[in-house]
Order: structure tokens, then C-alpha cells, then sequence
């Protein structure tokens, strides 16, 4: 009925001062011996058990019948030891105290709570939770042995540790489980719009999409392809669709093998996005190889259409698309109403870069960027694109001017031609600002023969930018522009 609270061990005579039978015996006889010194010698020993409890019991190795273990000896040792300890606890009140069921199921699942909570925590400081996790549960014992030890209080140890462990194994678990299915959703979710290795990269990080509208740093790309609604009067629907899925399927592929994200199809039209939802340092560049590549595949698209013969209508080898690109900080994530929505892009710059597209052909060129994507592109990798510039222009709902480029060719594919037009053309470009229209003129006319598109030369091209240039000066020649023009061209259509 009385738990024993332990005070010493059998072995410490400092505390359990005992004796065999005959040691007693002979100290008794010695009690009446004529010798004083041994009558001292006998008063003394019996002195150290004066007021003391004297416990009785078998002690000789020989007829140790009567054993037990104690908590605090190694070996069993006499029951004797077991009856004083218990004796120490009844005379002195320190009681061994349990804390009530209720507290300890309190204590058990407030630890299990707790040290699960912690260990399976995610995000930045994860590790710093799973350490404190296991602290936690370090200081819980420390606490535990030391309320023992001053005020005698049991609290449980093994069964509030043994739970937490168990519950935060199976939050682990049940943690790993919900993060292979998440993965299954980002790769799920964007495995439609974002290239394979993009995916692995996001799941890899370990960085999850941050939906709902944020604002990143992007290249928003736009294409479309030229006269397309010739195409629709020349084809069947069902031609139509197996044309739009090859030339789609084309660019779509060079879109996302540069890291680029697939936003929508309008039509012919592909909207892209460089930089989400997986940050891209170098977007601006990848976006302008990947302009560059799709033009170069859509080249190769119309020799392939060209060598079928009757298969295909004539607008169909002379197609063309255009593209046009913008770089800066634009608002993407989950854009639409609670039951329908789309991962996009919206923005000014995203605005801009559709102008780009649109404008190009006033400007005579297939791909156009402003300032932004060129200098963000020659930051990389200066002189893998080659570039164009056409001017300075105000987009229509726009007040301030933008430098715009064209994105001529990548560096492999440039030639001595191409160089040469662009030196004339952008010296012709300085004399155009200065007034000097005859230098201009002359130097645009220069450039013109070298120009890669225009009538004859490519295929579905009508312009260039040095037949516009030619045209805009002449006319500034026959009636100069006032004395505040600098320049810049006012779009008037987007």
C-alpha cells in the first residue's frame, strides 16, 4: 500500500551502520569484562546504534533466503535493506506523489502535440523546429528526474516519450506522403505549360508556385503569325487544326525547352512567360534565343511545307510569325473567378511586350523587343543575339518613349550581309535624329540592298526597315517636323 522512496544503498555503513550476530554477541560479553579498555571498547560500539531502529534479518551470503532488488544497489541484497528503506519513508513523511491520471494523459498528449508540431514543420526554419523538437523533449526529462529528486513527484517519462516519438514518426511519414502528392500537383498542374526539366527543377527546389498574384520580374513573349486569317479562307477546318498543331507543337517546344512558361494560345497566337513561377535570372536572354530559334524552326516549317508539293496552299510556304518581347516586373499567378481560372500574367510591361509584337510589322522586322530585353540579354551573354536598333517609339496608351530593337539572328547564323546593314542602318538612324535627312537617306538606301526581308527576298515579306526609314525621311524632307521632334514615333494602333 506504501511505495518505498529509497534513501541509500545496502553497502553505505556511514547510513546502515550493521553487524553480524557474533560480532554482537562478543561486544555483549565484553560488557562485563574486568578490563576497562575493553568495556570502552564495547560501550562505543553499542553507542552508534543509541536512539537508533534496530531491524533484525538474515545477512550471511550463505542463508541469504531472503533477497530482493533495490533500485539503487547492483546486486539483490537482504530484505532487511528493502523493510529500512521503507521504514525511512513512514518515520520522515517524504512520501513518493504520482500526479493525477488526468494529469498525465494531459502531459502525454500535450508533449505528443508539441514535439509532432515541431518535427514536422516545413519552410525555412524546418531544421531549427526539428532541433527544438528534440530539445523539448530533452528538457521534459530533465524537469521530470528533477521534481523527483526535491519534491518527490513521479511524473511520467517513457509513456509521454514513447508517444511523441511515435506521433511525430507518423506526422513524418504522413508528411513525405503529402509532399511526393504535392509534387504530383506542381508537375500535374504545370506539366502542360512549363517544360519537363522546368517542373523537376520547381519539385527539386523545393520552392512551391506562388499562386494568386504576385509581382515578378519576367520577359513576356508574344507571337502570332501573319495574314492568318488568309489561312482560315485557304484551308478546311480540319487542315486548318493539323497545321495550327504542327506549327504550335514547334514553337511550343522551343518555348519551354528554353525555360519558358506556356500562358495561353489565342488563336495562332502563343503567350509565353520567362521567370515564373520559377525565378530565371537570365529570362531576358532565354526569351530572345528562344524568339530567334522559332523563327529559325519556322523556316524550316516552310521548306518542309514547300517539298509536299500540291499538299499545302502557297500562303501556307510563305507563313510568317512575329514576335515580340518585354522585359520588367508584372503581376502573375492564378487570374479568373473561383470556379474557372489560368495561370497568367498581367501588367504594363506585359502590354508593352504585345505592342512589340503588333508594332513589328509597322517597322518592317519579324522580332522586336524594347531596351529592357536587349540590355537584360547582353548582360548574360553579350553578342549571342544579334541586334537592331529601330528608333524610339510611344505605344498607343503610353506616354513615354521606348527604345525598340530588332532581334536580327543569334550569333551563329549572323554574316557579313547582315553586319554591314545594320552599321549603315543605325549610322543612317544617328543622321535621321540630327535632321540630316540627304545623310540619311543615303545611308538607308545603302542599307536597304542588304536587308533580308522585303519583296522577293523572304518569303510572305513586303517590308524592311530601311523602305520605312526611306519613306518616313522623305517625307520630313518635304515637310521637316517642328522644332521640338526628337524623333520619337507615336503608335497610333495597337
Amino acid at each position: 500500500m506504501v511505495e518505498i522512496n529509497w534513501f541509500s544503498p545496502w553497502a553505505d555503513a556511514s547510513r546502515n551502520p550493521f553487524a553480524g550476530f557474533s560480532t554482537v554477541y562478543t561486544y555483549c560479553t565484553l560488557l562485563d569484562s574486568p578490563k576497562p579498555e575493553e568495556r570502552k571498547s564495547a560501550e562505543e560500539f553499542f553507542a552508534q546504534f543509541k536512539d537508533a531502529v534496530v531491524l533484525i534479518g538474515p545477512t550471511d551470503r550463505l542463508t541469504w533466503h531472503d533477497t530482493s532488488p533495490t533500485p539503487l544497489d547492483e546486486d539483490d541484497v537482504p530484505r532487511v535493506s528493502v523493510h529500512g528503506n521503507l521504514f525511512k519513508t513512514i518515520v520522515s513523511g517524504r512520501y513518493l506523489r504520482h500526479l493525477p491520471e488526468t494529469g498525465a494523459y494531459a502531459i502525454i498528449f500535450g508533449l505528443s502535440a508539441m514535439v509532432s508540431v515541431l518535427a514536422i514543420k516545413g519552410g525555412g526554419r524546418a531544421v531549427f523546429a526539428k532541433v527544438m523538437a528534440v530539445l523539448s523533449a530533452a528538457v521534459y526529462v530533465a524537469v521530470a528526474f528533477q521534481l523527483f529528486k526535491t519534491n518527490h513527484l513521479i511524473v511520467p517519462v517513457v509513456a509521454p516519450l514513447c508517444s511523441a516519438f511515435s506521433t511525430s514518426f507518423v506526422g513524418l511519414v504522413w508528411q513525405i506522403v503529402e509532399e511526393e502528392k504535392q509534387k504530383g500537383r506542381i508537375k500535374g498542374m504545370f506539366g502542360a505549360y512549363v517544360s519537363p526539366a522546368l517542373v523537376s527543377r520547381m519539385v527539386d527546389s523545393g520552392e512551391e508556385p506562388k499562386l494568386g498574384g504576385i509581382e515578378e520580374d519576367i520577359t513576356a513573349y508574344f507571337s502570332d503569325i501573319q495574314s492568318f486569317s488568309s489561312f482560315s479562307e485557304k484551308l478546311s477546318p480540319s487542315r486548318l487544326v493539323e497545321l495550327m498543331n504542327e506549327y504550335l507543337t514547334a514553337c511550343t517546344d522551343i518555348v519551354q525547352a528554353e525555360g519558358g512558361t506556356l500562358d495561353k494560345y489565342i488563336g495562332d497566337a502563343v503567350v509565353a512567360m520567362y521567370g515564373a513561377p520559377l525565378a530565371l535570372p537570365d529570362h531576358a536572354h532565354r526569351a530572345c534565343v528562344a524568339a530567334l530559334r522559332v523563327q529559325r524552326r519556322v523556316g524550316e516549317l516552310r521548306e518542309k511545307w514547300m517539298h509536299e508539293g500540291d499538299r499545302w496552299p502557297g500562303i501556307v510556304h510563305r507563313i510568317q510569325t512575329r514576335i515580340g518581347l518585354n522585359s520588367g516586373p508584372a503581376v502573375v499567378g492564378n487570374m479568373g473567378s473561383h470556379t474557372r481560372f489560368n495561370y497568367t500574367m498581367m501588367g504594363d510591361n506585359v502590354n508593352i511586350a504585345a505592342r512589340m509584337e503588333s508594332g513589328a510589322k509597322k517597322w518592317g522586322v519579324y522580332s522586336m523587343c524594347t531596351e529592357t530585353t536587349r540590355l537584360g540579354c547582353e548582360k548574360v551573354a553579350d553578342g549571342r543575339v544579334f541586334f537592331r536598333a529601330l528608333g524610339r517609339i510611344v505605344v498607343k496608351g503610353r506616354t513615354q518613349p521606348l527604345p525598340i530593337f530588332e532581334m536580327v539572328a543569334l550569333s551563329e547564323d549572323v554574316n557579313d550581309a547582315n553586319r554591314e546593314c545594320v552599321a549603315l542602318f543605325e549610322q543612317g538612324l544617328e543622321r535621321y535624329y540630327q535632321r540630316d535627312w540627304g545623310g540619311a537617306l543615303d545611308l538607308f538606301r545603302r542599307s536597304e540592298p542588304l536587308e533580308v526581308n522585303g519583296e522577293g527576298r523572304a518569303p510572305g515579306s513586303h517590308d524592311n526597315p530601311s523602305l520605312v526609314y526611306i519613306g518616313i525621311t522623305e517625307r520630313y524632307r518635304a515637310e521637316p517636323p517642328p522644332a521640338e521632334w526628337t524623333g520619337v514615333f507615336e503608335m497610333t494602333e495597337k
